[in-house]
Order: C-alpha cells, then structure tokens, then sequence
C-alpha cells in the first residue's frame, strides 16, 4: 500500500465556521466545500475535512455525533509564538501553554464547533 495524502475528517455542526478558523488563524486553505462539506489543505500538515452532523456520507449510527474527544495536534518549530499569536489574534486559548512530565509542551485552543486544536513542541531535555 502506498499512502499518497491523509486526512482526519471531524462532525460539527457549523462546516462554515470550522472552515473560516482553520483557514484564518492556521493558514489551511479551501480545497473543496459543498452544502455540509469543507475540505481544507496545508502542504506541511494532515488535510482537515470538516462535515456537517447529520448528512448522509457519515455511516447512520454516528450521522448525529459531534466531533468529540477528538484532539487534533500540530507539532509547530516555535511554540511560544504562535501563542502570543494566537491570543493577539482573539482566539480562545482552551488549556494554557504547559509542559507535561514527558517532555511534551503543548497548548490547546478551541474552534467555534468545539474542535479542539492542540500545538505541540518537545521541550529539550536539560541535560542535553
């Protein structure tokens, strides 16, 4: 099998408000929308699909879900800027910038969906 592009493909409520953040504050551009479907694009990052809750493609046992419990992750080269970044530009900071036992520092921001987006950097060991 050779994988030639991969996407994660989220249920939300409001396709139109998803696609406008991702694109606005991550740099995702539009590759295709339809009534119900955004399909949005990086070249250095996971193709988002968003679909609204509710329409046919989804399997019916989770047609009506929302997209929840899910975290989406960025592995970004400067963490710390794209946080003050990010809050200058008004977007809800959802957990602050931390640092987890395991080296991991991260924060997390929320889409008007309730798509939560996390930005992670791995913190240099000190004794390194």
């Amino acid at each position: 099998m050779k994988i030639t592009s991969t996407a994660v493909s989220l249920t939300v409520d409001d396709v139109p408000a998803s696609a406008a953040f991702l694109t606005r504050h991550f740099g995702f551009q539009e590759a295709m929308t339809a009534e119900g479907f955004a399909s949005l694009v990086r070249e250095d990052a996971v193709n988002v699909i968003f679909l609204q809750r509710g329409i046919e493609v989804l399997p019916e046992g989770v047609r009506d879900q929302h997209a929840a419990g899910v975290i989406t992750a960025f592995t970004v080269a400067d963490l710390e800027a794209e946080y003050e970044r990010l809050q200058s530009e008004g977007v809800p900071i959802t957990m602050p910038l931390r640092e987890e036992p395991w080296g991991e520092r991260l924060f997390q921001v929320t889409d008007p969906n309730g798509v939560v987006l996390q930005l992670v950097a791995w913190a240099t060991p000190d004794n390194q």
